[in-house]
């Protein structure tokens, strides 16, 4: 049981996101510019098949984020992907990540969906 709560971003917090996004590709070694990640978010944060979840602090502070979407496949058909996961440095190995992974399964099986896929980058060393 996680003590972390896990709500859906709010359309207001994309300054917050792009600056945990940025940080991310950074750290993870990605090239895509901040306006394209800015832009990217837009479409996410107002998608009926994604879903931006987030962890907040205590100041009610983003400290962690997952991206998840709907797509549709031969195999199982309507899937979700987990495309994107993000705790800050230092709350991370605080349960935040699962906390994220949960919710995002949770979100999957509201959707109908028979699979959640995860998607690891290579690069990732932390």
């Amino acid at each position: 049981m996680s003590c972390h709560d896990v709500r859906q971003a709010r359309r207001a917090e994309l300054p917050a996101l792009l600056d945990l996004a940025t940080a991310f590709y950074v750290e993870d070694g990605f090239t895509t510019s901040a306006s394209q990640l800015r832009e990217n978010l837009l479409v996410l944060l107002n998608s009926n098949d994604a879903r931006i979840a987030v962890v907040c602090g205590a100041d009610d502070e983003i400290v962690g984020f997952a991206i998840t979407t709907l797509t549709f496949g031969l195999e199982y058909g309507l899937l979700a992907e987990l495309e994107d996961l993000f705790v800050v440095p230092a709350r991370r190995r605080t349960g935040i990540g699962r906390t994220l992974i949960d919710d995002s399964a949770d979100w999957a099986r509201s959707r109908g969906c028979r699979a959640l896929e995860l998607v690891v980058a290579p690069l990732g060393a932390t």
